[in-house]
Order: C-alpha cells, then sequence, then structure tokens
C-alpha cells in the first residue's frame, strides 16, 4: 500500500492466490480476464462503512504475471476545497484573481501523483455557479462533480484531448478544464480557447513553473501567444504533515539552521513581514506514535510555487525564453519558490526538514 506517498507492506498472501485475485478484481472492473498479454484499464465501486468508494484499476503484464495497481478514489478524502489546498498568502492571492479573470490559461504541473487533480478539482468547485457552463476533458474522470459537465477521453475509439477540445468550443462553455496538455495540437487549441473568450484549465509536464514557457515554445506555441493567454503556472509537490500527537521540538544540526536562514533570507520581503524566527532557533522532527501508525507522519499538504504572467515577463518570452531569464523575473516579482514554501511549512511545524529536502531540493 502507498500511504502519503510512501509505499509499505501489509498482508503477505501464498503465490498460488495470485490468479484468483486477479481474476476477481478484473471481473468487478468488467476487465477481459482472459486477456493477460496487454494493459487493461478499468474500475469498479464498492460501499465501504456507509461511504461510496470508487477504485481505479491498472494491469500489467510482467514477466512473471499481471501486476494489478488499484488507486482508491475517495469522495470524502480526495476532494478539497480550495481553501484546503495549503497555499501560502500570496501564492493564495495570485491563484484567485487568475480565477476572476473571464478568459485566459492557468496551468498546473507537478509530477504524476502531486495532486494536480485535486488543485483543478478544487478550482473548479471554487468557480461552479449557475450562471457558468463548465465542461471538462478528462483522462479517467476521478471524481464526480455536481452541476459541471465531464467527458471522458477515449483515444482507442479516436476521442482524445485534441478532439474533444475541438467540439468542446461549440458546447458554448465559458470554463474549460482539459485534464493535460500532451501533444502540439491540444496546445495550440488550448491556447485559442484561451485567447477566446474561454478559462482554461489544465496541466502540463514540466519540473517547475518556470519551466512551462520553454515546454508551450517546445510544443510550437508562438511565443508572441503566450503572454496575452496565459494567466498564471501553478507547479506542487505533496509532502507529508507531522502527527500532531508525538511530533517533537529538536534545535536543528548546524549546516540545516544555516540552509534554512540562507532560504529565509531570500524570502520575498512580503512574506518576511508575516514570520516570526524563533529563538532560540527550533524545528518539529517525526517521532511516531499509535496514532499515526508509528511513521511520524498524520497527513499530506502541497508545497507550491505560482508564477505570474506580467508584462515584464511577457518581454522576456518574446527576447530570450530561457528558465534563468524567467527565474530573474520570478524572483523580482517576488514568487515563492516551492523550497522556500517548505521551509515555511517546517517553520509553521506542519513537516519536517527531510521532507521538504526529499520533495523540493531545487535544481535551479
Amino acid at each position: 500500500f502507498r500511504i502519503l506517498g510512501v509505499l509499505h507492506s501489509s498482508i503477505f498472501l501464498p503465490l498460488k492466490v495470485h490468479p484468483a485475485v486477479v481474476a476477481r478484481v478484473k471481473i468487478l472492473s468488467k476487465l477481459r480476464i482472459d486477456e493477460t498479454r496487454i494493459p487493461q484499464d478499468g474500475r469498479f465501486s464498492a460501499k465501504i462503512n456507509g461511504r461510496e468508494i470508487d477504485f481505479r484499476v491498472s494491469t500489467f503484464p510482467t514477466t512473471l504475471g499481471e501486476k494489478v495497481a488499484i488507486r482508491v478514489l475517495d469522495p470524502t478524502a480526495g476532494l478539497k476545497s480550495f481553501d484546503e489546498l495549503g497555499l501560502e498568502g500570496t501564492s493564495f492571492k495570485i491563484i484567485k484573481e487568475a480565477m476572476k479573470k473571464p478568459y485566459g490559461m492557468i496551468l498546473v504541473t507537478g509530477p504524476t501523483g502531486s495532486g494536480k487533480t485535486t488543485t483543478l478539482y478544487a478550482i473548479l468547485r471554487e468557480l461552479n455557479k449557475e450562471a457558468v457552463n463548465i465542461v471538462t476533458l478528462e483522462d479517467p474522470v476521478e471524481y464526480f462533480l455536481d452541476g459541471i459537465n465531464q467527458s471522458q477521453v477515449k483515444p482507442e475509439i479516436g476521442y482524445d484531448f485534441a478532439q474533444g477540445l475541438r467540439h468542446i468550443l461549440r458546447q458554448d462553455p465559458n470554463i474549460i478544464m482539459v485534464g493535460e496538455i500532451r501533444d502540439e495540437e491540444t496546445a495550440a487549441l488550448a491556447i485559442h480557447a484561451a485567447l477566446t473568450g474561454h478559462l482554461v484549465l489544465s496541466t502540463i509536464h514540466t519540473n517547475n513553473a518556470l519551466g512551462v514557457i520553454p515546454r508551450l515554445i517546445d510544443l510550437k506555441i508562438k511565443p508572441y501567444l503566450i503572454s496575452p493567454s496565459l494567466l498564471i503556472a501553478l507547479s506542487q509537490r505533496l509532502i507529508r504533515t507531522l502527527c500532531p500527537f508525538c511530533k517533537k521540538k529538536v534545535k536543528p544540526k548546524k549546516e540545516i539552521e544555516e540552509m534554512l536562514l540562507k532560504e529565509i533570507n531570500g524570502f520575498p520581503e512580503a512574506v518576511k513581514k508575516r514570520i516570526k524566527i524563533p529563538k532560540p532557533f527550533f524545528v518539529y522532527k517525526a517521532v511516531g506514535c499509535k496514532k499515526c501508525n508509528y511513521t511520524g507522519y498524520g497527513g499530506r499538504i502541497g508545497l507550491f510555487e505560482v508564477l505570474k504572467m506580467t508584462d515584464e515577463l511577457g518581454e522576456i518570452i518574446l527576447r530570450q525564453p530561457s528558465e534563468l531569464k524567467i527565474s530573474e523575473e520570478a524572483k523580482r516579482q517576488g514568487m515563492l519558490t516551492m523550497k522556500q514554501d517548505g521551509v515555511l511549512k517546517v517553520l509553521e511545524g506542519n513537516t519536517s526538514v527531510e521532507e521538504v529536502l526529499r520533495v523540493a531540493e531545487e535544481k535551479y
């Protein structure tokens, strides 16, 4: 089982039951039990403790037999409100401002399992009003949202993101959510939608928020189209939060304290004014107790960095859109980096230094 992003062993079953367990899961998911040579995807639902839980199933052929991965989708736990995402004050305001715009594009980036879909759903739920028509294209639909038109792409029959997006524009939408921008055609259509009066939400694969602009250029988007269409690029990772029942106050090692103080010194001035540096300096560390199953951690929260489109950034995109130049402009406009956001959460006692270094060590 993967608990809070980390794999754990649980029950060990005898090898002889493997075919029966796999077959049962495939039957529940309406997959072909006689097909073991190719991957298959499906889903099923079950009522557990009075709650309807969805399970997303993926089978994969290996040299020793079929491997099955099951993703648990619990609407009561998986769906968060925008306020529950864990955004720092300045980033929170920037995203809120972007959400109020009638058109433009909000792009979320991060690795698989970093909570991108959770963030998009939280934004959609915040925007979901009777006066707006929201249409989504997803692969697959993870949670069902009342009042939103959700569509699942089926590439095997030719219904992919590009084709779906082309037809969505004829559905009179105000807000469009595209699960992922994977190719040049989808990117071009998303930009076109953002420039023609629609608010577009999507995800894209880059290492950080700064990489979104070079990635769009890689997808053959003309630099002069990026500035008027892109509102913000939001990058995120998930880190574990300390168990509130057993976390322990400690004095960090000298090199850790120096690293933290260096990051704090680089905070934007608006953030510096709000924080309190403890004297004597201390942080919290994970310990472990019965309530957290002796892991020291009790939940997860997001680390974020938000790059806002400005006139100055638009000029850089037209001249020399390298990640270094974009980084310099981002720091000038007061962007909090993901590592700095992690340090902020360490100071607040929400997580450990080890978690921040594990997840958010920067490459730039």
